[in-house]
């Protein structure tokens, strides 16, 4: 019984508190949260610094290759620029009456592409032609007055002249040619008066008539031509519009004029022709070829750039082609024949930039400080790529050799080579 009563109490649960020596110690608790804090920082920093900062990578291209490489001497982009450009303007300050021109309309010179309100200028003139008209008649009168003083003159110059004779023989007192000589002397200032009143007035009128030519002029330039042939490329001015002299109320551009216009490192200005071949593929078209001639070297250099400007002209029809567009020119040893002009240019993407993601290849487009995933369909080998099937267009930026930590929308910065 007492080994039955000893073997119970074994059992019995001690609810008393453990000894002071057997609690945990506050640092080791501490080492255990900080331990715990750590591993999930660890685990979570490459995604977080990812977002948080920007990765830097190298950026390729993705390029549109020419079936006629192998006789390409140099390439370079350019852009399609009219050589015949007028900026049409008013001569005169006035207020838009009337508009035939809208943006995109075609012109020829001389036709009339605004006019302004002529009402200030026809009052102006009419003001003037009224001034011509009363100076004229001041003149016409200031004539007559002198005419009629000198009339009156030459009579009393003749009886002055008797009755001096007379005076001589005591025929006539003294007093009586001293009367005439003062009344010559007055006429004579008349005559001399009136004269002057006719220059003055005829000079009035000779400024009136130099104004009239000037409104007359004016009156003219109220309707505004086309100095040129040419298609308008900016939005007219509107009618009720207020314009001043060199306030250009539409540009116009000759279509027939357009070349391209490209910047050619001054070291290599050697391997350019004038007359020689080239290839041009427009970027709004990169699937046309188009054949081109090198029609000029501008003679002046950019020191800035040390590069020089060559001029192209498009040689084939080329529809749709507009200013300010972005043309790619291809130098050739030779031209063109029209059975390589029909072989397409191929898209290439350079091999560093294709990863494999989950077995379909992909490439990193970088956009707007970003990468975008972007998956890709490629084509036979081509030089140090692949052709491009299906993938980003000719010029787009993707990421060199990317990372595997690269991910979908990472923010990323273009580093140095």
């Amino acid at each position: 019984m007492a080994d039955l009563s000893r073997d119970l109490a074994s059992l019995r649960i001690d609810r008393a508190p453990p000894p002071a020596g057997r609690k945990i110690p506050a640092w080791l608790f501490v080492i255990v949260v900080l331990g715990m804090l750590g591993a999930g920082v660890a685990f979570a920093w490459p995604r977080v610094s990812a977002q948080v900062f920007k990765q830097e990578v190298q950026l390729t291209e993705i390029a549109l290759v020419s079936p006629a490489q192998s006789a390409i001497d140099l390439s370079s982009t350019g852009y399609v620029l009219p050589q015949s450009v007028a900026k049409v303007g008013a001569k005169i300050v006035g207020r838009v009456a009337k508009v035939n021109i809208k943006e995109g309309s075609k012109v020829k010179a001389g036709d009339v592409l605004f006019e302004l309100d002529p009402t200030d200028q026809k009052t102006a003139l009419a003001a003037a032609k009224a001034k011509v008209s009363a100076a004229s008649a001041r003149a016409a009168a200031a004539r007559a007055r002198a005419q009629a003083a000198k009339s009156n003159a030459d009579e009393i110059r003749s009886q002055l002249a008797r009755q001096t004779k007379l005076a001589a023989t005591g025929a006539v007192p003294q007093s009586t040619v001293d009367d005439l000589d003062l009344k010559l002397k007055g006429m004579d200032a008349q005559v001399a008066v009136a004269n002057a009143d006719a220059a003055a007035a005829l000079a009035d009128a000779s400024a009136a008539q130099v104004d009239v030519g000037v409104y007359e002029a004016n009156l003219g330039s109220a309707t505004i031509l086309a100095p040129i042939a040419g298609t308008a490329v900016s939005k007219p001015a509107t009618i009720g519009d207020v314009v001043n002299p060199g306030q250009a109320l539409v540009e116009l551009a000759d279509f027939d004029t357009l070349v391209i216009e490209t910047d050619v490192p001054e070291g290599r200005l050697a391997m350019i022709k004038v007359g020689g071949p080239c290839e041009v593929v427009l970027d709004a078209f990169p699937d046309k070829r188009l054949r081109g001639q090198v029609v000029e070297l501008v003679p002046k250099l950019n020191r800035a750039k040390a590069t020089g400007t060559v001029k192209v002209k498009i040689t084939d029809p080329a529809e749709q082609l507009l200013p300010e567009m972005s043309a790619r020119v291809s130098f050739l040893q030779k031209p063109l024949d029209d059975a390589a002009l029909k072989e397409p240019a191929k898209r290439v993407v350079p091999a560093s930039a294709i990863v494999d993601r989950n077995g379909v290849k992909h490439v990193f487009v970088s956009e707007g400080g970003k990468v975008k995933l972007v998956p890709v369909t490629l084509g036979p080998p081509f030089g140090g790529g692949f052709e491009l099937k299906i993938g980003p267009t000719p010029g787009t930026k993707v990421v060199k050799d990317p990372p595997a930590t690269l991910a979908d929308g990472q923010p990323v910065k273009e580093g140095s080579a």
